[in-house]
């Protein structure tokens, strides 16, 4: 199967179609049991330079659209990704925006809160790395660390200087609302906020965490910590199952990607990326005729030059 001949009005639906399966949306009633871990088909080794083929595409596409995104400048993209431990998210976000211009994507990583965090409100630092007009941002792990390893690891909630009255058992749901808020916000000031959740099973990952053992390149990536929070499992599920329950909109949708074949995952993840940057809209911007009329008279000073 030869892709090359797609056009991009044709790309884009299918994008859109691939994607739409992984696309919680409205998160009432979501069930995170509903969601596959696994690729929805098996090509194999024989069809792995369809695979390669079919994510070139997407990133190449990507590429194009925020060129578009750069050069308009009205509207943003934040990319948030949250996943386990060695799920693919930083494999994920290398491969996917492998060919989109440097000066128009920024990445942040979130790891534990600094001294200087746990002074500000749980949104701050995150905040202070939101997208320009006309730039995609990336936020490896987010704001939503604070619904999901502190919700695991309550002890954490209660060393981040809260005032005492204020950790009630509807703490959750309050961060949820001012989660809800915080990106109805960004939405309305042209900041489109899609989220991913890299869904890689714990037979997978189980698998990764020997291979980063094996292979000595790889040493670097595990510590005896990230085995430690594996014991929690069942506790981050249910952290996932609701976080995304009650932030998932129409809007600012979550994509629950099966992330246990990484190729698949990052396909899926472009086709999400293309379908957000697809309803956007994009156009260059339109020159006026004074300003063809200046660059033409820049072109004919040139052309008359001496060489």
């Amino acid at each position: 199967m030869d892709l090359t001949s797609l056009s991009k009005k044709e790309l884009v639906q299918r994008a859109k179609k691939f994607s739409k399966q992984y696309c919680v949306g409205d998160g009432d009633g979501f069930k995170l049991k509903d969601y596959e871990t696994k690729a929805s088909f098996n090509l194999g080794d024989e069809g792995k330079p369809l695979v390669n083929q079919t994510l070139q595409m997407g990133v190449d596409a990507l590429a194009t659209m925020q060129d578009v995104l750069y050069a308009q400048d009205k509207w943003s993209l934040l990319l948030v990704f949250q996943a386990m431990d060695a799920a693919g998210k930083d494999g994920a976000i290398k491969h996917v925006m492998s060919g989109v211009n440097p000066q128009g994507c920024q990445v942040s990583s979130f790891k534990a809160p600094s001294s200087e965090d746990l002074d500000h409100d749980f949104l701050w630092r995150c905040q202070k790395h939101l997208p320009e007009r006309g730039r995609i941002g990336i936020f490896n792990r987010s704001y939503y660390e604070e619904v999901l390893v502190v919700r695991v690891h309550e002890a954490i909630l209660k060393s981040q200087k809260l005032p005492k009255e204020l950790i009630t058992k509807d703490i959750w749901e309050e961060r949820f609302q001012d989660i809800r808020n915080f990106e109805k916000y960004l939405n309305r000031n042209g900041t489109i906020v899609i989220k991913f959740f890299l869904n890689v099973s714990k037979k997978e990952q189980k698998k990764r965490f020997i291979e980063r053992v094996d292979d000595p390149d790889k040493n670097w990536k595990f510590s005896a910590t990230d085995a430690k929070e594996r014991g929690y499992w069942d506790d981050y599920m249910h952290a996932y199952q609701e976080l995304i329950k009650n932030t998932s909109t129409k809007k600012s949708p979550w994509y629950v990607i099966p992330a246990d074949n990484k190729s698949y995952a990052r396909i899926a993840i472009a086709s999400a990326i293309i379908t957000a940057l697809d309803e956007m809209d994009l156009e260059y911007p339109k020159v006026s005729a004074e300003k063809i009329a200046e660059l033409n008279a820049v072109k004919q000073a040139l052309l008359d030059e001496e060489d």
